[in-house]
């Protein structure tokens, strides 16, 4: 009997769209500069902040240009990365620059802008700012991650294998055995593909890429808007360099203090609470797949279609096999805007009728796959890198197996497709030496830290934790469903962001939106 190989069991938070595409325009009028502060830095540094950004028009309204930065910041003379940014210039009365960071890691904030500048921002906020997107280090249009010249290989590595072959049971040497075989020869082909980037893409080095970018914007302290892993880049810059904060706000908050173990069981706790108030919606309709059933029996029924589809995964058209795996995976998605519970209904109506057709929209979605099976970015090598880089992997087969115990008793329908994912940066080339520890930013300005009471991807705790943590953090609750709060347009969420950014206004207490 075959086991699909093990997807991710590290952090899961993307801001994939199930609506959009890509634009690409060519310069259409002549381009502008930015100048810099003219701050005086490291003798070795100076160049990179003395860099004047020439501006190119590329549609809509909007301008892109390319940085230089140090691949290596301990030693910047070595070699030098570029770093690809998109601006939508303030309409009115400007304050400065508003850098933008969607989530991931792996998500461009390139593309956010470009495609998304209205979902992102109000109009209040692309009147007072130039709304700035960059792709970070390892991302994208930036200098990036790359590990195959063939999709197949993303493919297997993603999805599965497309035959039945027996690795034995969840958690047996053997099937450990071959996770870890899959994930060294993933981190040996990112290796052979993308060089000595891959030591540098790890979100301190991004978190002093965004100082540079402050500097060269013209900005004297850093404006910031993070979603979910963007508030980890937000949290890293405040504490590097509280001094240059400006206006930070941080939604879908992660703890930087937890461990990766901790992450993945918060992480199932929260995706199964969305669920399970999905499935309360969704009990309330006629047309539900679930009728008839209770809460709790569908979140079994569920269970046990996850476990059936480890052996006996359903075909689709073009040859892949829907494992559990990537069942989890097109699940999930959904639970990330209330918005988008429709699409479950479709997936589980399909899966017990043996389609798979929403299953493999939804998690080619998920992974940025294209219908005609290439991949439309880098962001789950990007995601790997990053994540391998910044949680340090000491898992042994039995820590894992103990591990995955914990994550089956706190979750037990999501747990254990979440568990084992300590297998996967084992053998990755440059082991992480970042210490997880709590950020507190001393000295830093106010910092809002925004938090969703059930979000699925960055539950609330982690807000409140943060929001805790830092020195001078103030906690915005909204009380609703979905990841991140400011892009729900909830009238009282976005009315003190936009307070907070235009005026510097900063709630005396936790508004409890």
């Amino acid at each position: 009997m075959k086991r699909s190989l093990l997807l991710v069991g590290v952090a899961v938070a993307v801001t994939t769209m199930l609506s959009g595409c890509l634009q690409w325009f060519l310069p259409t009028t002549a381009p502008t500069t930015s100048t810099p502060t003219g701050e005086k830095v490291a003798a070795n540094l100076q160049d990179y902040y003395d860099q004047v950004l020439t501006w190119a028009p590329c549609g809509n309204g909007m301008q892109c240009t390319t940085a230089r930065a140090p691949m290596d910041w301990a030693n910047p003379e070595d070699a030098e990365i570029t770093l690809a940014l998109i601006r939508q210039p303030a309409s009115g009365a400007r304050l400065g620059s508003l850098l933008v960071n969607p989530g991931g890691p792996g998500g461009s904030g390139y593309d956010f802008v470009l495609n998304s500048v209205d979902y992102a921002t109000s109009d209040d906020l692309q009147s007072r700012y130039d709304i700035v997107g960059f792709d970070p280090r390892g991302v994208g249009r930036s200098s990036a991650v790359s590990c195959y010249d063939d999709p197949a290989f993303m493919d297997r590595f993603t999805y599965g294998d497309t035959e039945i072959v027996d690795y034995g049971a969840p958690g047996s040497d053997s099937w450990i055995a071959e996770n870890e075989r899959a994930g060294a020869e993933f981190a040996a082909s990112c290796l052979e593909y993308t060089g000595a980037l891959l030591e540098f893409v790890d979100t301190i080095s991004a978190a002093r890429d965004m100082d540079l970018l402050r500097a060269i914007l013209g900005d004297e302290k850093l404006n910031f808007l993070g979603y979910s892993y963007g508030t980890f880049l937000g949290a890293t810059y405040a504490d590097l360099y509280p001094e240059k904060t400006g206006r930070l706000v941080l939604d879908g908050a992660l703890d930087p203090s937890t461990s990766d173990f901790d992450v993945t069981k918060t992480q199932a706790m929260g995706f199964e609470s969305a669920f399970r108030a999905y499935l309360a919606d969704c009990l309330g309709r006629a047309e539900c797949p679930f009728a008839g059933q209770t809460v709790d029996e569908a979140m079994a029924s569920t269970g046990e279609l996850l476990t059936r589809l480890e052996t006996q995964p359903l075909p689709a058209a073009d040859g892949r096999l829907l494992w559990s795996g990537t069942m989890f995976t097109a699940i999930i998605l959904p639970l990330y805007s209330q918005d988008n519970w429709p699409y479950l209904d479709d997936l589980f109506t399909e899966v017990t009728q043996g389609q798979t057709a929403t299953a493999f929209f939804l998690a080619d979605a998920y992974n940025g796959r294209s219908p005609n099976g290439t991949y439309l970015d880098n962001s789950t090598e990007a995601f790997l890198s990053i994540n391998c880089l910044d949680y340090v992997s000491e898992s042994t087969n039995e820590s894992m197996r103990a591990e995955a115990a914990l994550l089956a008793e706190a979750a037990p329908l999501f747990g254990p497709v979440m568990s084992y994912g300590g297998s996967l940066c084992k053998a990755w080339p440059f082991p992480s030496t970042r210490e997880r520890v709590a950020i507190a930013a001393e000295g830093s300005s106010d910092i809002l830290v925004v938090g969703t009471t059930n979000d699925p991807a960055t539950p609330y705790v982690w807000a409140v934790q943060l929001a805790d943590q830092l020195a001078n953090g103030q906690l915005v609750t909204y009380q609703g469903e979905g990841h991140t709060a400011y892009t729900s347009g909830d009238a009282c969420v976005v009315g003190v962001v936009d307070a907070y950014f235009v005026d510097g206004t900063v709630p005396d207490s936790d508004p409890m939106c």
